[in-house]
């Protein structure tokens, strides 16, 4: 079974419009990675300076290493000194 994770981030106000397509380039390796099956970018209705990626991994091993290396290659650093937050990875388990 996939493993289903929502990742959220937030921009300085007015700065999701211009962040969003560097993110959507960034998207290429992360559907790439190991155990990536999908990545849907979405943003706010009522703020589009809050963005949302869901994601699909074979495991929850895959996501996490993933991250670790988005860490480790300096990405996160990056968003952060262009003010951009990564708010929260929630990883989900289904219930039905």
């Amino acid at each position: 079974m996939s493993h289903t994770v929502i990742v959220e981030f937030t921009c300085p106000e007015g700065v999701g419009e211009a962040f969003l397509p560097g993110l959507i380039d960034l998207l290429v390796d992360t559907r790439a990675f190991e155990g990536c099956e999908s990545v849907e970018t979405y943003t706010d209705s009522d703020n589009p300076d809050r963005i949302l990626l869901w994601e699909k991994w074979a495991t929850r091993e895959n996501q996490e290493a993933y991250l670790a290396w988005r860490t480790e290659t300096g990405m996160v650093e990056n968003l952060a000194a262009a003010g951009v937050s990564l708010v929260q990875v929630l990883h989900l388990t289904p219930r039905d």
